[in-house]
């Protein structure tokens, strides 16, 4: 018996590790090897003990402006943060903070304190968050709904009722059960606005549920003073209905707020969110278990479905599938992808099961650059929201100054009067409008772009870009592509130009020079005529001689005269005098000598001309500058009927002329491919990086196209004309609710449930005004 007092000895002792309390569940985050899940590094290269560290965040609990003031405050109060900023559209945040000097535990808890949750941007438990906060805000709604409906039958009576019609006691009973009804709307509808307010009151901060939980509070005090007390100086006037009306019209609001938000700021979310939870695996056996995605790495073998996401970068070992890239490289159709070829993660699977050898994981892969960069653009505030956040604090104050005053000025001849103005005040004069006016709008058009392949650095650039008046092109890699196209070829006496090119062929397909490959391209989409008796080309003992050319032996030609060395190269290379200058030029020669040049020119991306001439139509003069010869400058130039342009800049004669433009008063959008192109890119009023050129996370400008697909630049400028209309229109109906209703309520003639639908339909009007820009059809 006694060996069985034991075990419950050891059951009473302390379990500390395997305690779940909201600390332990913090401290998870301080395990350095889960910083790469939420967090990246601000020092090249990361140093994870005490390095700086930027992480993404979302947060749950915050309503209001004001609510991100305060947060920003009390993250910026902690040791070791750095820095941090808060949107309240996106609810999301961004803090900067020392290994050294703190952990994310310690500046996820005091947030916690005031009231608001600190998730990973990255967790795959968030969306569960979000629907169990929905779930019970539909349950205030309905609670709340519910309530409103029974006491305003309650309350009919009394309003179509005659004098004496009504006996004391119905009336009185009638009040009761009003009374009882709005206790649920008080105490489990009303709680958060209670909760968010008793924490401003703690923390001596001001928030947008503060007037309003006081404006409840004084509503349901003097209709229950008046229900328990007919005859006292309060009088015998009820409210619950203007309360329950109210409420359930906030409720409505916000919940339809919240919606429209999803559909809005949350598409940026949706984006951000494509990797898969888990995915199939080979295991030793050749089988294949679902395990979670991020304990891959390189060298896995995994088997991808139709219709799920790659969750990394790899290699198709078996299968041929479709992909949808779009996010990733700007292509909106369908892309190929057979065996051997690469996938990217993020990308979505879309017609047969494939098997990929993973190559990259995690902040490796180009999705977690294009996640970076799109998650530092939700944080981001424009000019005129961050102007509305500084009003939002001072308005609120002002808000509880003017509904003191409106009691004070009625409470001498009429007290019921006195405290309907005073409620009314604090519930119409609500600045979330104002708040949301412009951040609305601005993340709606940032995940628009970004499902067109626009990838958004700065939200305040699409301001900018509303009054661009002058595009400015860099030449190579962004009118230009990367690869190199065959222009003219010329040859000796007796060869045909199919033949040197396939000759020529023959030696290039053993380099990996972009000529060669050039060259590769063009042969392959010419037949080559056989002489009659001849064997098709046959080159042995190639050699590569880097900077020079190529060099083999032909035992079998169809080219006429054609055996033995042949070399393909420089002019010097093939001992060839006179070659040709401002020309870039390949040659070709035998034993005999001389036996063709191939002149290429740099290949013009498919939409630049009609990029170039939709931007001319609109007004909008262009210019080229490069650092290429002038002559070949020229030539682009010539293609795309560029007007002003000049060659032979340098990264300082680029960066003068730009000044001189905005000397001028010009509104520049500088177009670069990020290479070398930074210095330029970060002077101009706009800035687009084209191509790959450059890691995501480094490149300098405020939009990039990663597919390069210059046809967006005219849309870009167009989406973001109506973006500033939109942000106008939201700015007029705010500023106009505010000068239309404070004036009324001041009055005392606004009713407590027509102050909360104003309230609630100011935020609903400019989040449904900003969502139209989801449906807005590109033109051109």
């Amino acid at each position: 018996m006694q060996a069985s007092v034991f075990p419950f000895a050891l059951a009473e002792e302390p379990a500390d590790p395997l305690e779940d309390t909201p600390a332990s569940r913090l401290a998870v985050f301080d395990d350095p090897e889960e910083w790469a899940i939420f967090s990246q590094s601000c020092d090249k290269p990361a140093v994870a003990a005490t390095g700086l560290w930027e992480s993404q965040v979302m947060v749950q609990g915050m309503h209001c402006a004001a609510c991100s003031l305060t947060l920003e405050q009390a993250l910026l109060g902690i040791r070791g943060v750095v820095a941090a900023q808060v949107n309240a559209a996106s609810k999301r945040a961004s803090v900067v903070w020392s290994a050294a000097l703190t952990r994310p535990s310690q500046w996820m808890a005091v947030p916690q304190a005031l009231g608001y949750r600190l998730l990973p941007a990255s967790d795959a438990f968030a969306p569960d968050h979000g629907r169990k906060e929905a779930r019970l805000a539909l349950w205030r709604w309905l609670v709340a709904g519910f309530c409103m409906m029974q006491v305003m039958m309650y309350a009919v009576p009394a309003y179509v009722a005659g004098p004496g019609e009504i006996t004391p006691d119905i009336e009185k009973l009638l009040r009761w059960a009003s009374w009882v009804l709005t206790l649920p709307v008080v105490l489990f509808s009303c709680g958060p606005f209670f909760g968010h307010a008793l924490r401003d009151l703690k923390q001596r901060s001001i928030s947008m549920d503060l007037p309003v939980a006081l404006g409840i509070a004084m509503t349901f005090a003097v209709s229950t003073a008046a229900t328990f007390g007919p005859q006292g100086w309060w009088g015998h006037e009820v409210y619950f209905d203007s309360l329950t009306m109210f409420v359930f019209f906030l409720l409505t609001g916000r919940w339809l707020e919240q919606r429209l938000r999803d559909r809005t700021a949350g598409s940026l979310d949706r984006l951000m969110q494509r990797l898969p939870d888990s995915v199939q695996r080979q295991q030793a056996s050749g089988r294949f278990e679902r395990v979670a995605a991020r304990r891959l790495k390189p060298g896995d073998l995994i088997r991808v479905l139709p219709g799920e996401a790659f969750p990394a970068d790899g290699t198709i070992v078996a299968g041929d599938t479709f992909a949808d890239e779009a996010l990733l490289t700007g292509e909106s159709r369908p892309v190929a992808r057979l065996a051997g070829a690469s996938v990217l993660a993020g990308s979505y699977n879309l017609s047969a099961p494939v098997q990929v050898r993973i190559d990259q994981t995690g902040q490796a892969t180009r999705y977690a650059q294009i996640v970076a960069l799109m998650e530092r653009a939700s944080v981001d505030k424009p000019r005129l929201a961050l102007l509305a956040d500084r009003v939002a604090k001072p308005f609120l104050w002002f808000v509880l100054l003017a509904s003191a005053m409106a009691a004070a000025y009625w409470w001498r001849t009429d007290p019921a009067r006195a405290v309907m103005a005073a409620v009314a005040v604090l519930i119409v004069t609500c600045p979330c409008a104002l708040s949301l006016a412009t951040p609305s709008a601005m993340l709606t058009s940032a995940g628009l772009l970004a499902r067109q392949g626009v990838l958004v650095r700065r939200l305040q650039a699409l301001e900018s870009l509303a009054t661009i008046d002058t595009v400015v092109f860099d030449k190579t890699g962004t009118l230009t592509e990367a690869r190199m196209g065959l222009r003219s070829v010329e040859t000796r006496e007796g060869v045909t130009s199919a033949q040197a090119l396939h000759l020529a062929s023959a030696l290039a397909q053993h380099s990996l020079h972009p000529l060669s490959c050039a060259l590769v391209a063009a042969a392959a989409g010419v037949p080559l005529p056989l002489v009659p008796g001849t064997d098709t080309l046959n080159m042995i003992d190639v050699r590569e001689f880097p900077g020079l050319g190529l060099e083999g032996r032909l035992t079998a030609s169809s080219v006429p005269g054609a055996l033995g060395q042949v070399r393909l190269g420089s002019a010097r290379f093939c001992n060839l005098e006179n070659p040709l200058h401002d020309v870039l030029q390949v040659c070709l020669s035998d034993e005999s000598g001389w036996l063709a040049r191939f002149e290429f020119d740099e290949a013009i991306r498919p939409d630049a001309a009609e990029a170039i001439a939709a931007l001319q139509q609109e007004g909008v003069e262009v210019q080229m500058l490069s650092g290429d010869r002038a002559a070949a400058v020229r030539r682009v130039a010539n293609a795309l009927e560029i007007r002003k342009v000049q060659g032979d800049c340098t990264p300082k004669t680029k960066l003068a002329h730009m000044q001189a433009l905005q000397r001028q008063g010009r509104k520049v959008l500088m177009v670069g491919d990020g290479l070398n192109d930074g210095p330029v890119l970060a002077s101009a009023h706009v800035s687009v990086a084209v191509g790959t050129a450059v890691p995501l996370a480094q490149a300098q400008s405020d939009f990039v196209l990663p597919g390069g697909q210059l046809l967006m630049l005219p849309k870009m400028r167009a989406h973001a004309r109506r973006t500033m209309r939109i942000v106008r229109q939201n700015l007029w109906w705010a500023a106009t609710y505010n000068a239309v209703c404070v004036p009324w309520a001041l009055t005392g003639s606004l009713p407590a449930w027509l102050a909360g639908l104003g309230m609630a339909l100011s935020s609903l009007l400019v989040i449904a005004n900003a969502a139209r820009l989801a449906h807005m059809k590109e033109k051109g």
